[in-house]
C-alpha cells in the first residue's frame, strides 16, 4: 500500500522578491571603492598568475566597474590589461599574448 503524502519541514524558506523589491541599490561611494579596491587586487593577482581573468559583468555598472579595474592595472603595472567580453554577462581582462583563442564549431562528419 502506498504511503501518503508526508509534510516536510522546509527550514530558511524565503519568499521571492517582487520586482520591485528586487531593484538593487546602488552602492555608497565607500562600497564603491571598497569593491573596486578589492577587484583591482583579485583580479590582479588572477591575471599576474595566469595571463588572464574572468569576472561576471550583468549590468552596465558592472562592465564600467571592470574596465575602470584594467585601467588601474595598466597605469600601475605600465603594461596594457586588455578587457574583451566573452558573452553577454562575463569579461575577460588579459594581457597581450593571453588573447582568448577563437572557439570553431565542430562540423557533421
Amino acid at each position: 500500500m502506498a504511503e501518503p503524502y508526508a509534510m516536510r519541514d522546509l527550514y530558511n524558506v524565503r519568499l521571492r522578491p517582487t520586482e520591485a523589491e528586487a531593484a538593487v541599490a546602488p552602492l555608497t561611494d565607500e562600497e564603491e571603492q571598497r569593491f573596486r579596491a578589492v577587484l583591482f587586487s583579485e583580479l590582479g593577482n588572477e591575471i599576474a598568475d595566469h595571463g588572464y581573468a574572468r569576472f561576471p559583468a550583468h549590468t552596465p555598472e558592472d562592465r564600467r566597474r571592470l574596465v575602470d579595474v584594467a585601467q588601474r592595472l595598466t597605469a600601475y603595472w605600465g603594461q596594457q590589461v586588455f578587457v574583451e567580453a566573452e558573452d553577454l554577462t562575463r569579461l575577460r581582462l588579459h594581457l597581450a599574448g593571453h588573447e582568448a583563442r577563437p572557439r570553431t564549431l565542430p562540423t557533421p562528419s
